[in-house]
C-alpha cells in the first residue's frame, strides 16, 4: 500500500497511567506532527483511540504508543477516497476509555479471549447465551446469528440489565462481543463477577472477526456500526450503505434518508417524536453554519447542541 495511503486505525489497552494529562500533552503533540484526525482518549486505566492519517504516519503512531505503553493489538480499515472521516484530531483525558460507571472492577478477570473459529462454535451451540453488548442502533443494522441484544441506549446501562436478566444459575456459559473488543473487556469482568464463570469474548471484535472469516464461513448478518464518518462498514470492511441522523446517531438506509421524517442534521424516522422544538431549532441553525461552512471550502468543527443542551 502506498505510503500516503490514508487508512484508519483503532486501538485500545488497559493499562494504569499515573499522570493522564501529561500523557495527553505527549500524545497530542506527536499527533499533530504526523497530521492525525480522530479521537485519542486518556484515563487513569487506559488509552483507547479511533484516528485516520497516511499510511506512514500511522505507523510512526504504533511505534511511538508501543514504546510509550508496551505492546497492543491494532486494527487497520480502508478509507472511502470520498469521506475524510474526521474533521480534527482530539486528546481527551476521561475518568474511563470507555464509559461503564462501575469502579473497582477487576480488569484481570475478563472472559476467555476466542478467535473465530472457536465463536462460531460457541454461536453454534445452544447452551451457550450469546450477548451482544453494543447499543441498540448499531445491532439494528448487524449482529450475529442467535445474539441476544440488551436494548441499550448507552453502554452505561449494561450492569442493571446484566443484573435483571442473567442467573448464574441458568445461564452457565456466556459469550460475549462488541465492535472493536473493549466493551468486552468490562462486560466480560463484570458478568464474571455476577457469578458466571464461563465467559468467553471475541478477540477483536466484530471487525477482527470479519478480517479473519470467510464469507462461507461467517455467521454475522448485516454491517456493522463504526464510531467514524464512515457510519459502518461491510463483511469486507468497506464503507458501507448507512448514512447517520446527528441528532440521534441512528444510521439510515437510502430509503430512511429519503423519507419525510428526515432533516439532514435536525431528525430522522428514529428521533423525530423524540426531540423536542427547541432542540430542532438548535440543530437546524448548527445545520446552517455548516452548509456556509462548506459552502467557503472549510470544515465546520464548532460546538454541537446536542451535548449543549443535555
Amino acid at each position: 500500500m502506498p505510503a500516503n495511503a490514508r487508512r484508519v486505525l483503532t486501538f485500545y489497552k488497559f493499562l494504569e497511567l499515573a499522570e493522564p494529562d501529561k500523557e495527553r500533552d505527549e500524545v497530542e503533540g506527536f499527533g499533530d506532527q504526523i497530521q492525525l484526525k480522530g479521537t485519542i482518549l486518556l484515563a487513569a486505566e487506559g488509552i483507547n483511540g479511533t484516528v485516520i492519517a497516511a499510511q506512514d504516519g500511522l505507523e510512526k503512531l504504533v511505534d511511538f504508543l508501543q514504546q510509550r505503553y508496551g505492546k497492543m493489538t491494532f486494527k487497520w480499515s480502508a478509507v472511502n477516497p470520498e469521506n475524510r472521516g474526521f474533521l480534527r484530531f482530539k486528546v481527551k483525558v476521561k475518568p474511563e476509555i470507555v464509559s461503564f460507571g462501575v469502579s473497582d472492577l477487576d480488569m484481570s478477570l475478563t472472559g476467555e479471549h476466542v478467535n473465530a473459529e472457536r465463536w462460531n462454535e460457541l454461536v453454534d451451540d445452544p447452551n451457550v447465551l450469546v450477548i451482544d453488548t453494543r447499543n441498540h442502533y448499531e445491532i439494528d443494522i448487524g449482529t450475529f446469528d442467535q445474539a441476544v441484544s440488551p436494548e441499550t441506549e448507552s453502554f452505561r446501562e449494561f450492569p442493571q440489565w446484566v443484573e435483571e436478566n442473567l442467573d448464574p444459575g441458568k445461564h452457565q456459559k456466556v459469550a460475549m462481543f462488541c465492535t472493536g473488543g473493549i466493551r468486552c473487556e468490562k462486560a466480560s469482568a463484570y458478568v464474571r463477577a455476577q457469578g458466571i464463570e464461563e465467559v468467553f469474548q471475541l478477540d477483536g471484535g466484530i471487525l477482527q472477526y470479519l478480517e479473519d472469516t470467510e464469507s462461507t464461513d461467517s455467521r454475522w448478518q448485516g454491517e456493522c456500526f463504526v464510531f467514524d464518518q464512515r457510519v459502518s462498514v461491510d463483511e469486507n470492511l468497506v464503507q458501507g450503505q448507512y448514512q447517520q441522523c446527528y441528532a440521534c446517531r441512528h444510521p439510515l438506509t437510502e430509503v430512511e434518508l429519503a423519507g419525510p421524517e428526515f432533516e439532514r442534521g435536525v431528525s430522522c424516522v428514529y428521533c423525530l417524536d423524540l426531540t423536542s422544538a427547541d432542540r430542532r431549532v438548535q440543530f437546524r441553525e448548527r445545520q446552517l453554519q455548516v452548509r456556509l461552512a462548506a459552502e467557503q471550502g472549510r470544515d465546520h468543527i464548532g460546538y454541537n447542541p446536542k451535548k449543549k443542551s443535555q
